[in-house]
């Protein structure tokens, strides 16, 4: 009898998981079809490896998990920044870009968590407004450089912060 318990709540875990791994893949799919910027790869090894989404039951579970993600990218990011800034070897081509770029991450951050608020709920234009206010952040950032002549030393993390933001942008599009 036990083992029968055993082998029902095995089931129903990998039936689960399978389900998620599926909305995840179909949805990744779809959104990378509506954009060419879109990399359905990074979406689906980011989203597969969150246990929130892979639990995720809809679109707007995969809007919060993807989301999330997109709070840790930008927090880490504005941490090595942060890192950077502080380090002895800036010179002052590159300082007062990362310091712009500091304040850029810090407002990213706060649409974001406002994006997951109104996620919650389920206020989808303030969620596409500020999630796209946020995608902002990288791209601005690296101009600072291109403005300056100054080299990025962070161009392929703003390209994977860029990225992340945009798999819940383009998951809250497909909303209805």
């Amino acid at each position: 009898m036990k083992f029968l318990l055993y082998l029902v709540t095995f089931f129903v875990l990998s039936n689960g998981l399978a389900n998620g791994q599926t909305l995840i893949r179909n949805s990744c799919k779809k959104a990378a079809a509506t954009s060419p910027k879109f990399k359905y790869n990074l979406c689906v090894t980011s989203l597969e490896t969150n246990p929130q989404a892979k639990t995720a039951k809809d679109l707007a579970g995969l809007v919060m998990a993807s989301t999330k993600n997109a709070v840790t990218k930008a927090t880490t990011l504005k941490g090595t920044v942060d890192k950077i800034i502080k380090g002895k070897k800036v010179n002052k081509m590159t300082a007062m870009p990362l310091r712009d770029c500091l304040q850029l991450y810090t407002d990213a951050i706060a649409s974001l968590n406002e994006a997951l608020a109104s996620v919650k709920s389920r206020n989808y234009p303030t969620v596409k407004t500020v999630l796209s206010a946020a995608m902002d952040a990288p791209s601005t950032c690296e101009t600072g450089f291109k403005e300056r002549k100054a080299p990025s030393p962070v161009t392929k993390e703003n390209d994977n912060l860029y990225q992340m933001i945009l798999i819940p942008l383009a998951f809250t599009n497909m909303l209805k």
